[in-house]
Protein backbone atom coordinates (compact mmCIF):
# COMPACT_ATOMS: atom_id res chain seq x y z
CA UNK A 1 0.00 0.00 0.00
CA UNK A 2 1.50 3.51 -0.94
CA UNK A 3 1.62 5.91 1.84
CA UNK A 4 0.73 9.21 0.33
CA UNK A 5 2.93 12.43 0.70
CA UNK A 6 1.61 16.16 1.63
CA UNK A 7 2.41 16.85 -1.81
CA UNK A 8 0.49 14.38 -3.71
CA UNK A 9 -1.95 15.09 -0.99
CA UNK A 10 -1.99 18.65 -2.07
CA UNK A 11 -2.14 18.03 -5.66
CA UNK A 12 -5.70 16.11 -5.25
CA UNK A 13 -7.48 18.55 -3.37
CA UNK A 14 -6.33 21.63 -5.46
CA UNK A 15 -7.15 19.65 -8.79
CA UNK A 16 -10.73 18.74 -7.03
CA UNK A 17 -11.29 22.04 -6.05
CA UNK A 18 -10.90 23.33 -9.87
CA UNK A 19 -13.70 20.92 -10.67
CA UNK A 20 -15.99 21.79 -7.48
CA UNK A 21 -15.08 25.33 -5.82
CA UNK A 22 -15.56 23.86 -2.62
CA UNK A 23 -12.89 23.27 0.15
CA UNK A 24 -11.41 20.07 0.11
CA UNK A 25 -9.41 18.13 2.86
CA UNK A 26 -6.89 15.16 2.20
CA UNK A 27 -6.72 13.15 5.93
CA UNK A 28 -4.58 10.67 6.72
CA UNK A 29 -4.59 7.66 7.92
CA UNK A 30 -4.16 8.60 11.69
CA UNK A 31 -7.01 11.29 10.99
CA UNK A 32 -4.90 14.18 10.53
CA UNK A 33 -5.22 16.51 7.57
CA UNK A 34 -2.44 15.99 5.64
CA UNK A 35 -3.33 18.52 2.75
CA UNK A 36 -6.28 21.45 2.34
CA UNK A 37 -7.13 24.16 0.46
CA UNK A 38 -8.15 25.51 3.33
CA UNK A 39 -4.09 25.93 4.55
CA UNK A 40 -5.32 27.14 8.20
CA UNK A 41 -6.51 22.89 8.85
CA UNK A 42 -3.60 21.40 7.91
CA UNK A 43 -2.03 19.63 10.19
CA UNK A 44 -5.21 19.68 12.50
CA UNK A 45 -7.74 16.42 13.54
CA UNK A 46 -10.73 15.50 11.80
CA UNK A 47 -12.83 13.15 14.21
CA UNK A 48 -15.18 12.88 10.99
CA UNK A 49 -12.95 11.79 8.70
CA UNK A 50 -10.86 9.10 11.14
CA UNK A 51 -14.41 7.72 11.61
CA UNK A 52 -14.84 6.98 8.18
CA UNK A 53 -11.47 5.47 8.02
CA UNK A 54 -11.89 2.97 11.00
CA UNK A 55 -15.31 2.01 9.29
CA UNK A 56 -14.30 1.83 6.03
CA UNK A 57 -17.69 3.58 4.87
CA UNK A 58 -19.02 7.62 3.90
CA UNK A 59 -19.72 9.39 6.35
CA UNK A 60 -22.33 12.33 6.22
CA UNK A 61 -21.95 15.68 8.73
CA UNK A 62 -24.99 17.78 8.28
CA UNK A 63 -24.00 20.22 11.09
CA UNK A 64 -20.53 21.91 12.14
CA UNK A 65 -18.43 20.47 15.07
CA UNK A 66 -20.73 17.32 15.02
CA UNK A 67 -17.22 15.69 15.55
CA UNK A 68 -14.06 17.53 16.54
CA UNK A 69 -12.65 19.09 14.27
CA UNK A 70 -15.28 18.88 11.28
CA UNK A 71 -17.41 21.15 9.36
CA UNK A 72 -20.31 19.84 7.21
CA UNK A 73 -19.39 18.10 4.34
CA UNK A 74 -18.75 14.70 2.82
CA UNK A 75 -15.79 12.22 3.54
CA UNK A 76 -14.92 9.37 1.50
CA UNK A 77 -12.63 6.39 2.53
CA UNK A 78 -9.73 5.93 -0.51
CA UNK A 79 -9.08 2.34 -0.93
CA UNK A 80 -5.80 0.77 -1.60
CA UNK A 81 -5.10 -3.00 -2.11
CA UNK A 82 -8.94 -2.87 -0.86
CA UNK A 83 -7.92 -1.04 2.71
CA UNK A 84 -9.11 2.71 3.60
CA UNK A 85 -6.00 4.27 3.33
CA UNK A 86 -6.94 8.21 3.79
CA UNK A 87 -9.82 9.86 3.44
CA UNK A 88 -10.88 12.67 1.01
CA UNK A 89 -13.53 14.99 2.85
CA UNK A 90 -15.37 18.05 1.10
CA UNK A 91 -17.10 20.90 2.91
CA UNK A 92 -20.70 22.16 2.57
CA UNK A 93 -24.42 20.95 2.29
CA UNK A 94 -23.99 17.16 2.03
CA UNK A 95 -27.04 17.77 -0.58
CA UNK A 96 -24.82 19.62 -2.84
CA UNK A 97 -21.22 18.43 -2.54
CA UNK A 98 -22.21 14.43 -2.51
CA UNK A 99 -21.28 13.91 -6.06
CA UNK A 100 -18.47 16.22 -6.05
CA UNK A 101 -17.15 13.81 -2.99
CA UNK A 102 -17.58 10.92 -5.03
CA UNK A 103 -15.59 12.79 -7.92
CA UNK A 104 -13.07 13.34 -5.82
CA UNK A 105 -12.48 9.91 -4.51
CA UNK A 106 -12.17 9.27 -8.30
CA UNK A 107 -9.38 11.54 -9.07
CA UNK A 108 -7.69 10.20 -5.97
CA UNK A 109 -7.61 6.75 -7.29
CA UNK A 110 -6.63 7.76 -10.84
CA UNK A 111 -3.72 9.83 -9.34
CA UNK A 112 -2.43 7.19 -7.39
CA UNK A 113 -2.81 4.36 -10.19
CA UNK A 114 -0.73 7.15 -12.45
CA UNK A 115 2.03 7.29 -9.79
CA UNK A 116 1.87 3.53 -9.73
CA UNK A 117 2.16 3.14 -13.20
CA UNK A 118 5.15 5.44 -14.15
CA UNK A 119 6.74 3.95 -11.16
CA UNK A 120 6.44 0.63 -12.44
CA UNK A 121 7.88 2.23 -16.23
CA UNK A 122 11.05 3.40 -14.17
CA UNK A 123 14.00 1.32 -15.36
CA UNK A 124 16.39 -0.22 -12.65
CA UNK A 125 18.82 2.84 -13.30
CA UNK A 126 16.41 5.44 -13.06
CA UNK A 127 14.51 3.65 -9.94
CA UNK A 128 18.37 4.02 -8.03
CA UNK A 129 18.65 7.52 -8.55
CA UNK A 130 14.62 8.09 -7.53
CA UNK A 131 15.61 6.34 -4.51
CA UNK A 132 18.93 7.85 -3.99
CA UNK A 133 17.71 11.75 -4.43
CA UNK A 134 14.71 10.97 -2.98
CA UNK A 135 16.46 10.14 0.20
CA UNK A 136 19.29 13.35 0.19
CA UNK A 137 15.63 15.77 -0.71
CA UNK A 138 14.86 14.69 2.87
CA UNK A 139 11.30 14.30 1.48
CA UNK A 140 10.01 11.40 -0.58
CA UNK A 141 7.01 11.75 -2.58
CA UNK A 142 5.81 8.13 -2.42
CA UNK A 143 7.45 6.84 0.91
CA UNK A 144 5.26 3.55 0.10
CA UNK A 145 7.29 3.09 -3.25
CA UNK A 146 10.75 4.15 -1.48
CA UNK A 147 10.11 1.22 0.68
CA UNK A 148 9.33 -1.31 -2.09
CA UNK A 149 12.50 0.28 -3.63
CA UNK A 150 14.39 -0.60 -0.50
CA UNK A 151 12.77 -4.28 -0.83
CA UNK A 152 13.93 -5.07 -4.33
CA UNK A 153 17.74 -3.56 -4.09
CA UNK A 154 17.86 -6.12 -1.12
CA UNK A 155 18.32 -3.07 1.64
CA UNK A 156 17.16 -3.16 5.25
CA UNK A 157 14.91 0.10 5.93
CA UNK A 158 15.81 -0.26 9.51
CA UNK A 159 19.15 -0.97 9.71
CA UNK A 160 22.21 2.16 9.40
CA UNK A 161 23.17 3.75 6.40
CA UNK A 162 25.88 5.37 5.19
CA UNK A 163 26.45 7.13 1.94
CA UNK A 164 29.52 7.31 0.21
CA UNK A 165 30.22 9.97 -2.19
CA UNK A 166 33.14 8.87 -4.75
CA UNK A 167 34.57 11.83 -7.60
CA UNK A 168 36.27 11.57 -10.71
CA UNK A 169 39.17 13.59 -11.05
CA UNK A 170 38.37 16.71 -13.10
CA UNK A 171 40.67 15.76 -15.95
CA UNK A 172 40.14 12.49 -16.40
CA UNK A 173 35.95 12.63 -15.88
CA UNK A 174 35.14 13.36 -19.41
CA UNK A 175 36.46 10.09 -20.52
CA UNK A 176 35.82 7.94 -17.04
CA UNK A 177 32.15 7.72 -16.57
CA UNK A 178 31.25 4.78 -18.03
CA UNK A 179 34.63 2.92 -17.16
CA UNK A 180 33.80 4.69 -13.54
CA UNK A 181 30.20 3.14 -13.48
CA UNK A 182 31.28 -0.24 -14.30
CA UNK A 183 33.92 -0.49 -11.99
CA UNK A 184 32.13 0.78 -9.62
CA UNK A 185 28.82 -1.51 -10.10
CA UNK A 186 31.37 -4.39 -9.65
CA UNK A 187 32.74 -3.32 -6.09
CA UNK A 188 28.32 -2.58 -5.44
CA UNK A 189 27.83 -6.32 -6.30
CA UNK A 190 30.65 -7.35 -3.72
CA UNK A 191 29.62 -4.91 -0.76
CA UNK A 192 25.61 -6.32 -1.14
CA UNK A 193 23.13 -3.83 0.26
CA UNK A 194 25.04 -0.98 -1.79
CA UNK A 195 22.90 0.51 -4.52
CA UNK A 196 24.40 3.87 -6.52
CA UNK A 197 23.52 6.67 -9.16
CA UNK A 198 25.84 8.84 -10.97
CA UNK A 199 25.42 13.02 -10.42
CA UNK A 200 26.53 15.44 -13.05
CA UNK A 201 29.43 16.37 -13.66
CA UNK A 202 31.71 13.76 -11.89
CA UNK A 203 30.06 12.02 -8.92
CA UNK A 204 28.63 8.82 -7.88
CA UNK A 205 26.59 8.93 -5.04
CA UNK A 206 26.68 5.09 -3.50
CA UNK A 207 23.68 4.12 -0.48
CA UNK A 208 25.37 1.44 1.62
CA UNK A 209 24.41 -0.73 4.91
CA UNK A 210 26.60 0.30 7.50
CA UNK A 211 27.65 -3.32 9.06
CA UNK A 212 28.28 -4.13 5.32
CA UNK A 213 30.49 -1.39 4.60
CA UNK A 214 32.32 -2.10 7.85
CA UNK A 215 32.41 -5.53 7.56
CA UNK A 216 34.07 -5.37 3.89
CA UNK A 217 36.01 -2.02 4.20
CA UNK A 218 38.98 -3.71 3.52
CA UNK A 219 37.31 -4.19 -0.54
CA UNK A 220 36.95 -0.43 -0.79
CA UNK A 221 40.32 0.42 -0.01
CA UNK A 222 41.84 -2.31 -2.38
CA UNK A 223 39.46 -0.66 -4.96
CA UNK A 224 40.91 3.33 -4.09
CA UNK A 225 44.05 1.98 -4.32
CA UNK A 226 43.82 0.43 -8.02
CA UNK A 227 41.73 4.00 -8.81
CA UNK A 228 44.40 5.97 -7.20
CA UNK A 229 44.76 8.64 -10.13
CA UNK A 230 41.16 8.24 -11.31
CA UNK A 231 39.02 8.74 -8.11
CA UNK A 232 38.36 9.62 -4.62
CA UNK A 233 36.36 8.45 -2.32
CA UNK A 234 34.35 10.18 0.66
CA UNK A 235 32.63 7.97 3.55
CA UNK A 236 30.13 9.34 5.06
CA UNK A 237 28.84 8.26 8.85
CA UNK A 238 26.34 5.67 9.83
CA UNK A 239 23.01 7.31 10.04
CA UNK A 240 18.99 5.77 10.32
CA UNK A 241 17.80 5.88 6.56
CA UNK A 242 15.93 8.98 6.39
CA UNK A 243 18.95 11.34 7.42
CA UNK A 244 20.88 9.96 4.64
CA UNK A 245 20.95 13.86 4.04
CA UNK A 246 23.56 13.98 6.96
CA UNK A 247 25.37 10.87 5.96
CA UNK A 248 26.03 12.69 2.34
CA UNK A 249 27.09 15.57 3.97
CA UNK A 250 29.77 14.06 5.85
CA UNK A 251 30.96 12.17 3.10
CA UNK A 252 31.17 15.64 1.70
CA UNK A 253 33.67 16.43 4.07
CA UNK A 254 35.57 13.38 3.85
CA UNK A 255 35.99 13.96 0.48
CA UNK A 256 37.20 17.50 1.06
CA UNK A 257 39.88 16.30 3.31
CA UNK A 258 41.75 14.51 0.72
CA UNK A 259 43.07 17.18 -0.24
CA UNK A 260 44.93 17.61 3.10
CA UNK A 261 46.15 14.03 2.46
CA UNK A 262 48.30 11.77 -0.01
CA UNK A 263 45.14 9.23 -0.16
CA UNK A 264 42.07 9.14 -2.10
CA UNK A 265 40.17 7.45 0.35
CA UNK A 266 39.01 8.92 3.47
CA UNK A 267 35.90 8.36 6.34
CA UNK A 268 34.61 10.75 8.20
CA UNK A 269 34.43 8.67 11.20
CA UNK A 270 38.00 9.07 12.09
CA UNK A 271 38.52 12.83 11.39
CA UNK A 272 39.63 15.12 13.62
CA UNK A 273 41.07 18.31 12.47
CA UNK A 274 39.98 18.28 9.30
CA UNK A 275 36.31 18.63 9.93
CA UNK A 276 37.09 21.96 11.17
CA UNK A 277 39.23 23.00 7.97
CA UNK A 278 36.99 21.55 6.02
CA UNK A 279 33.85 24.10 7.45
CA UNK A 280 36.17 27.10 6.59
CA UNK A 281 34.69 29.64 3.86
CA UNK A 282 36.69 30.66 0.86
CA UNK A 283 36.89 34.24 1.62
CA UNK A 284 38.05 33.09 5.49
CA UNK A 285 40.25 30.81 4.36
CA UNK A 286 42.64 33.76 2.03
CA UNK A 287 41.95 36.06 5.02
CA UNK A 288 43.88 33.48 6.99
CA UNK A 289 46.39 32.78 5.01
CA UNK A 290 47.14 36.36 3.71
CA UNK A 291 47.43 37.53 7.31
CA UNK A 292 49.84 34.25 8.63
CA UNK A 293 51.63 33.19 5.72
CA UNK A 294 50.94 35.00 2.68
CA UNK A 295 54.46 37.24 3.36
CA UNK A 296 56.57 33.42 3.00
CA UNK A 297 57.92 32.57 0.18
CA UNK A 298 57.57 28.85 -0.96
CA UNK A 299 61.15 27.52 0.40
CA UNK A 300 59.86 29.56 3.62
CA UNK A 301 56.42 26.99 3.71
CA UNK A 302 58.51 23.75 2.63
CA UNK A 303 61.19 24.06 5.85
CA UNK A 304 57.65 25.18 8.10
CA UNK A 305 55.91 21.82 6.44
CA UNK A 306 59.29 19.51 7.22
CA UNK A 307 59.96 21.10 10.93
CA UNK A 308 56.33 20.41 12.03
CA UNK A 309 56.55 16.46 10.78
CA UNK A 310 59.73 16.51 12.68
CA UNK A 311 57.96 17.49 15.94
CA UNK A 312 59.21 20.71 15.90
CA UNK A 313 62.70 18.83 16.22
CA UNK A 314 65.68 21.32 15.45
CA UNK A 315 68.02 18.42 15.21
CA UNK A 316 65.66 16.32 13.16
CA UNK A 317 64.77 18.98 11.06
CA UNK A 318 68.03 19.89 9.71
CA UNK A 319 69.09 15.92 9.54
CA UNK A 320 65.81 15.72 6.98
CA UNK A 321 67.07 18.95 5.39
CA UNK A 322 70.89 18.73 5.11
CA UNK A 323 71.36 21.79 7.18
CA UNK A 324 73.20 23.09 9.83
CA UNK A 325 70.76 23.74 13.31
CA UNK A 326 72.45 27.48 12.91
CA UNK A 327 71.28 27.87 9.55
CA UNK A 328 67.94 26.64 10.54
CA UNK A 329 67.53 28.61 13.78
CA UNK A 330 68.79 31.73 11.19
CA UNK A 331 66.03 30.65 8.97
CA UNK A 332 63.33 30.11 11.56
CA UNK A 333 64.13 33.66 12.49
CA UNK A 334 63.80 34.83 9.36
CA UNK A 335 60.50 33.65 9.21
CA UNK A 336 59.14 34.92 12.19
CA UNK A 337 60.73 38.48 11.05
CA UNK A 338 58.58 37.78 7.74
CA UNK A 339 55.25 36.70 9.13
CA UNK A 340 54.98 38.08 12.54
CA UNK A 341 54.65 34.62 13.47
CA UNK A 342 57.76 32.14 15.51
CA UNK A 343 57.30 28.66 15.10
CA UNK A 344 58.89 27.65 17.69
CA UNK A 345 56.41 29.31 20.18
CA UNK A 346 53.52 26.86 20.61
CA UNK A 347 50.49 29.62 19.84
CA UNK A 348 52.12 30.70 16.59
CA UNK A 349 53.33 27.44 15.73
CA UNK A 350 49.75 26.37 15.98
CA UNK A 351 48.38 29.58 13.53
CA UNK A 352 51.38 28.62 11.24
CA UNK A 353 50.41 24.84 11.02
CA UNK A 354 46.97 25.88 10.74
CA UNK A 355 47.65 27.86 7.63
CA UNK A 356 49.87 25.20 6.19
CA UNK A 357 47.26 22.73 6.16
CA UNK A 358 44.33 25.24 5.10
CA UNK A 359 47.00 26.40 1.81
CA UNK A 360 47.44 22.38 0.78
CA UNK A 361 43.18 22.42 0.14
CA UNK A 362 43.16 26.19 -1.19
CA UNK A 363 41.24 25.65 -4.36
Amino acid sequence: MNVISSKTAQQIVDTVKEFCGYDINFINEKGMILASTDTLRIGTFHEGGMAALKNGESLEVFQDDAFHGTQKGVNIPVLQDGKPSAVIGISGNPDEVRSYARLAERITRLILREQELNAAARTSTERKNYLIQSLLNGSPENPGYLLRLLKDFGLDPDSPKKIILIRLNSKNSSGSISYAESRIQKLCDTLQGTVFCYQYPCDFILLADASCIEQHFSFLEHFASQEQNVLCIGVGKSVDLYQAQASYATAQIALESLSLSETNLSRFDQLTLEILLGSVSLEGRQEFLARSIGSLSSDDKHLLRMYFEEDCSLSHTAEKLFLHKNTLQYRLDRIRRNCGFDPRKFKDGVILYLALRLSSSAP
